[in-house]
């Protein structure tokens, strides 16, 4: 499976709703593990963004499509990152 970094913002809705975000964040693993995907490891940061989450998805598209769900739900905004794991990497940059 493909790793992602997920970057999120609360959204004014989204911290308005605060006190509702522990049961949201429930809800988006299992929204995850619905579409096959995996929300691995979760952070509430300071700094620009709010939380960062660690996510495991088959492709683009599936982590896409949670994504997009998530955010019409409009509590939150995403940047995301694909990331390589260490044996991805080493096997990118062996092959140039």
């Amino acid at each position: 499976m493909a790793t992602y970094v997920c970057l999120i913002k609360w959204t004014q809705q989204g911290i308005e709703n605060i006190k509702d975000s522990p049961k949201r964040l429930s809800d988006a693993k299992k929204a995850f593990k619905k579409e096959g995907a995996n929300l691995k490891a979760f952070y509430m940061t300071m700094g620009p963004y709010d939380m960062v989450s660690i996510a495991e998805a088959p492709d683009d598209a599936t982590l896409a499509r949670v994504l997009l769900r998530l955010g019409s739900s409009g509590n939150l905004s995403t940047t995301t990152l694909r990331a390589f794991g260490e044996s991805e990497y080493r096997e990118i940059i062996s092959s140039i």
